[in-house]
Order: structure tokens, then sequence, then C-alpha cells
């Protein structure tokens, strides 16, 4: 079997996670990448002179190209993590969602059904999707499941729950090996700022409001990135044709709690450098109004991944979200780039 296998999205904040433990498997690694501006190089430049590394800035949705790029690399299979991925961007601009991860999805899945029909060997398509294609959740004890239905809220997760059932469809129709995963809200260092951990911790450093949506009980289970990666990794190597896996973090955490432990880490990580003005972090936090659509609570149920595969997450929130706080500290030329006039701190939409 070989070896190569394709990542796209592989600059994406995820996505760059999996290419850097892809690579710890000694996988030949390919990163694909439109790079918009959520993608960014830097995030791979600790495996940039990697001789099992190599990246090609390609669209998904360009055919001819996937298609020179299955050929040249003859890979065991697709991690499929290039996405549109931000709520508010799709509530205010859904076309560019209805293209990548409709159009682009279906664009991989028709040349993996050729690449596999002219060229046989043993071949996977990894679809990575998320937990938002279920909605939410109404009660505090229901967990999604891998049986959950699908009744996506936005037209982010609509076109999410598009892709997810094209993908089982190639596999059913064409029998073309393919599993699904479904993760919940994923966080740590390299993360676009326009996602709530990040742009509240660059927001407070900048004595920018903390602005939170409604009330900030919106439930989350949050994910650390790296816990994500081993766990694409292990679906990607043992997990079964045709399954859904879902991948949670066990870490259940009201919005407004997120910000109150981030502006705490502050206090105590970043106090020598607190902005001028501002008394406490905590003092910043700002009431908005909530957004249109605005799911409720999401939470996993991962034991299906835990049983079969013998997958669980290393991080609890608490030193995920400290070691998260600290990257974002001791990398600021990292972030500094990010912020070079494509992206306001204003929280959009």
């Amino acid at each position: 079997m070989s070896k190569s296998i394709i990542i796209t999205g592989g600059a994406g904040f995820i996505g760059s996670s999996v290419v850097r433990e892809a690579l710890r498997r000694n996988y030949e690694v390919v990163s694909v990448d439109k790079l918009t501006y959520a993608g960014n190089l830097d995030s791979l430049k600790s495996v940039a002179d990697s001789t099992s590394f190599s990246f090609e800035q390609i669209d998904i949705c360009d055919r001819v190209e996937i298609d020179r790029v299955l050929l040249k690399h003859r890979p065991c299979g697709i991690l499929h993590l290039a996405a549109e991925s931000h709520v508010d961007r799709s509530i205010t601009g859904p076309g560019d969602f209805i293209k990548s991860n409709i159009e682009g999805t279906y664009t991989l899945l028709e040349a993996s059904r050729h690449y596999v029909e002219e060229h046989g060997g043993d071949f996977k398509f990894h679809h990575v999707s998320t937990d938002e294609v279920y909605g939410d959740l109404e009660g505090v004890d229901d967990l999604f499941t891998e049986e959950t239905s699908y009744a996506p809220s936005s037209p982010y997760s609509a076109s999410k729950a598009a892709s997810d059932h094209l993908v089982r469809a190639w596999g059913r129709t064409y029998q073309l090996p393919t599993v699904v995963t479904n993760c919940s809200n994923n966080y740590g260092p390299r993360h676009f700022p326009e996602k709530l951990i990040p742009h509240m911790i660059l927001n407070a450093l900048a004595a920018k409001p903390l602005p939170i949506y409604g009330d900030g009980c919106q439930i989350r289970d949050w994910l650390y990135v790296e816990d994500h990666a081993e766990a694409l990794l292990t679906v990607f190597e043992k997990g079964a044709s045709g399954e859904t896996y879902n991948i949670g973090g066990h870490n259940e955490m009201k919005n407004i709690e997120v910000v109150h432990q981030l502006c705490d880490l502050l206090e105590e990580l970043a106090g020598d450098i607190k902005p001028a003005g501002v008394a406490a972090y905590r003092d910043l936090i700002t009431f908005v109004k909530d957004r249109p659509g605005h799911d409720v609570r999401y939470a996993i149920d991962a034991s299906k991944i835990q049983k079969e595969l013998g997958w669980v997450p290393r991080e609890t929130f608490e030193t995920g979200l400290r070691k998260t706080v600290q990257w974002y500290l001791e990398n600021r030329d990292w972030w500094e780039a990010i912020l070079n006039g494509s992206y306001r701190l204003e929280r959009l939409g």
C-alpha cells in the first residue's frame, strides 16, 4: 500500500496539524490548498524542508489539477479538510460555501472515483465534517451520535451536510471506499482569528471589546486541534469503509465560560503586557446582538471511536487552553502577519 497521502486544506488551521501528524507517522504528504484568506504557509514552515512533504497550490474545484496531482503522487487516499468554515461569513456570503464545500467535494469524489477505476489499489476518501450538521440539542443530557438526524441551521452547516451526503452516495453507488468524521469545535495554536478563542485573545491584547453573542450561554464541546489530528489519522488508518465516526473533546463549555477562562489565563500569563487602561481583561467583555439561527448546544458522543478504534483525547480543556494562550503570547510575529489589513479585529458579520 502506498504511503503517500493527499491532505486538502493542508495550509489551514486543522489541516496543517494533520500534515504534521501524518509526517510523524511516516507518510509521504501532499498538501493541497488554494491559499484563501485562512490558508497560511507559515503554518507549514516547520515541515517545509522535509523530503516527505510537498505542496500544491490548487483549487479543489479544478478537476484537471486534481487529476494531475493524483496521477503524479499515486496516493493511498485523500484526507479532505478543505472547506469554508466560518458561520458568520456563510450568512453574509453563502456562495463561497456552496462552491467550496459542495462543488469542491464533488470534484474530489469524481476525480477519486475515476482514479480508482483506472488504477486500482488500496484507496480511502476520508471526508472531514462538523457536528454542526446535526443542528443543536435542546436538553442538557442529549448527545450527537453517528445516528443523529441532520438538521443544519446555517448556510455553512447546510453546505457541509450536503457534502457529507455526497460522500456517502459515492460510497454506496460507486463503491468508492469512504469514511466520514464529524468533529466538535477545534481550538489551539495557529487558528485564524475569526473564531472565538483566537479572536478573544487578540482583542484582549489590543484592549478591544470581547464581543459575546446573546447571553453567552451557547454550549460547545471543545477539541484540541492536535487531538483531532491524531483522531483523523487513526480513522484514516483503521476506520471501516462506509462508516461515520464522531470526534469530540469531552469538554462542554458555555461561550461565556470560555471567555472567562481566557481572561483569567491572560491575567496570569500576560499580566506584564496588559494594555494601558485595562484594569482587568474581563472588563472588556461586551454582549452583542445574537447572530441569526444561532445553535444553542452541541455535544458529541465519541464512544464509537473510543470503543472501535481506541482513540481518546489527550488534552483537557484547561491544559489545551493554557497551551493555546501561551502559543499566541510567544508567537506574536505569526499573528501580526495575519493581521496585515486583510482582517479586522472587529467581529465579522
